[in-house]
């Protein structure tokens, strides 16, 4: 997986966030040490680039806020990135056919989280897809493997062979040559954790995002909720729809970041793990829910099950919401966002299945 969809939106967000804020300090009569204030900042971390919205009663509060956020995904960065040699999941990784490896609490959690998003989405979701994303390298070599290649593969990217021992603390990869990459949930983990830290340093409302995973809590000072845009996946820089949040997460998985067109066919990095071909069923799915890992978790599983399935699932868990786009660019809102979910006045109303 990977998440940027909503990163350019979400600069205009921010600029959306900072007006809004801009009215509510200019509301006559209020004191200024009574004013909250926001802050916002950005740094490169976990591969990408967080942006990090603070509310607090002071600005003191709120940078501490921020800066709390911070120190909690750099925490979890060095248990999870895959980036790290000495991290807890690297560990994991050179130990592959080898033996259990003691892991973190945080560790843990997650890929227990992402087993967990694999079985409720029929093994759309897989963290072991690894080698077989590198077989396509789609961003470096735009090259199609052979099949035979992909089925060499196979036996390596079987989350059966992936041993998650609860008790013990342990992770053991069964086959040498497997890996793990919880990229594909570990940001919403990680923005969900960098919510609650902002919080108990006192941070009464914000924003963690990191790339497309968004966690946010509290409203924006005047009771304003937090505007998201959702990318359109065929037109670059336009809006799809627009959802306001509150104690929510949003997280958006989708073929037009990653990918190369040859012959008039798209091939992307999102892979069905059955086959070990790009997913062809939808152009993005965006899903919100309480909490980032789901809403991190979901999105590339609904993504290879498609619009029909991927929707079914859905509205059987509580707190789920999404958006899918369909190969044709069908759109699908679930029937908790119908009444929420805004579309531009420009976008085909024939176009959506409301």
């Amino acid at each position: 997986m990977y998440f940027k969809p909503l990163e350019k939106l979400f600069s205009s967000q921010i600029c959306c966030l900072t007006l809004l804020a801009g009215a509510f300090f200019g509301c006559a009569g209020v004191p200024s040490s009574q004013k909250p204030v926001v802050v916002i900042r950005a740094q490169m971390q976990m591969g990408t680039l967080v942006k990090i919205t603070a509310v607090g009663r002071s600005e003191s509060a709120a940078q501490a806020a921020a800066a709390a956020g911070f120190a909690e995904i750099r925490r979890l960065e060095e248990l999870l990135s895959t980036w790290i040699p000495t991290s807890e999941l690297s560990r994991v990784n050179a130990a592959a056919g080898g033996m259990p490896v003691p892991v973190s609490f945080d560790t843990l959690t997650v890929v227990r989280r992402a087993m967990e998003a694999a079985e409720m989405t029929g093994g759309g979701f897989n963290i072991a897809i690894g080698p077989a994303v590198d077989a396509w390298r789609v961003t470096e070599a735009q090259r199609i493997p052979m099949a035979s290649e992909l089925e060499a593969l196979r036996p390596l990217v079987d989350l059966q062979s992936v041993h998650v021992d609860a008790r013990g603390r342990t992770i053991y990869l069964e086959k040498a040559g497997m890996r793990i990459d919880v990229g594909g949930i570990g940001k919403g983990y990680a923005a969900d954790q960098a919510a609650m830290a902002m919080q108990k340093a006192g941070a009464i409302a914000g924003v963690v995002a990191l790339s497309g995973d968004i966690k946010t809590f509290g409203r924006l000072p005047g009771g304003k909720l937090f505007p998201f845009g959702i990318q359109h996946p065929r037109q670059e820089g336009a809006v799809l729809a627009w959802i306001d949040l509150q104690d929510e997460a949003i997280s958006t998985a989708g073929d037009y970041e990653r990918f190369f067109e040859r012959d008039g066919v798209r091939y992307h990095h999102i892979l069905d793990p059955l086959t070990l071909q790009p997913a062809r069923a939808c152009q993005s799915v965006t899903v919100i829910a309480k909490e980032g890992v789901w809403a991190d978790g979901l999105d590339t599983g609904i993504f290879v099950m498609g619009p029909e399935r991927g929707m079914e699932l859905v509205e059987q868990l509580p707190d789920v919401e999404a958006i899918i786009v369909g190969h044709d660019g069908r759109v699908f809102v679930s029937s908790g966002l119908k009444a929420r979910v805004r579309f531009p006045s420009n976008s085909d109303a024939k176009g959506h299945d409301q």
